[in-house]
């Protein structure tokens, strides 16, 4: 079975001035849920460390699983422990992801365990089926989706060329000067696009 992650909590997304920073993370965090929500043939899932689990139940539908972690690792590990075949970790500060994208990322898993969606810095996703050969999950350890050199890293734990598949990269939202990376002609990001266009901020 495959599964999407959202992982709430990671990244340092800074809101741009006159925007609240609590509501700027919240509305990036539920577009890119509702990303994951809104693919076909996959089961949404929010991970979420503690003190932000409550937040995360009400941004989810109704079922959503939300599992209590911290890194890529631990959701990885509670998927597999639910069943889980195959999962994408994402980034909770890239709401205009294109779902296509997050489709390469699981096709390239029939060629390697492991894929991602890089970023400037870090990932944007990680893609990998489970349960994680060892050497990846060693890696993992050290290794989160805000790690600056993440893919180098992952690919030197590998046991040969290859089994680190790079996808096409995309943006995330750390900075304030980042909104100016969001395309307006994209669909989705809706509670996000809602937030910037509201003339009375903050």
């Amino acid at each position: 079975m495959r599964h999407v992650a959202v992982l709430a909590g990671s990244g340092r997304a800074q809101a741009p001035p006159g925007v609240d920073p609590g509501a700027y993370r919240r509305a990036l965090l539920e577009d890119v849920y509702e990303l994951a929500e809104s693919l076909d043939h996959v089961r949404a899932v929010m991970a979420a460390p503690e003190p932000l689990r409550a937040e995360a139940e009400e941004l989810t539908w109704p079922g959503t699983p939300v599992l209590t972690a911290h890194t890529p690792l631990e959701a990885l590990d509670a998927l597999a422990a639910s069943g889980a075949t195959e999962a994408v970790v994402l980034a909770p500060d890239a709401p205009d992801l294109p779902g296509l994208m997050i489709g390469k990322l699981f096709r390239a898993l029939g060629r390697a365990p492991a894929a991602v969606c890089p970023a400037d810095e870090g990932l944007v996703a990680l893609a990998v089926r489970l349960p994680l050969p060892s050497w990846l999950a060693e890696a993992l350890e050290e290794t989160t989706l805000d790690t600056p050199d993440a893919l180098a890293r992952l690919r030197a734990a590998a046991e040969f060329p290859g089994q680190v598949q790079r996808g096409p990269g995309w943006h995330r939202l750390r900075a304030p000067a980042d909104v100016r990376l969001l395309d307006p002609g994209l669909e989705g990001w809706e509670n996000t696009r809602l937030l910037l266009s509201t003339p009375a901020r903050g």
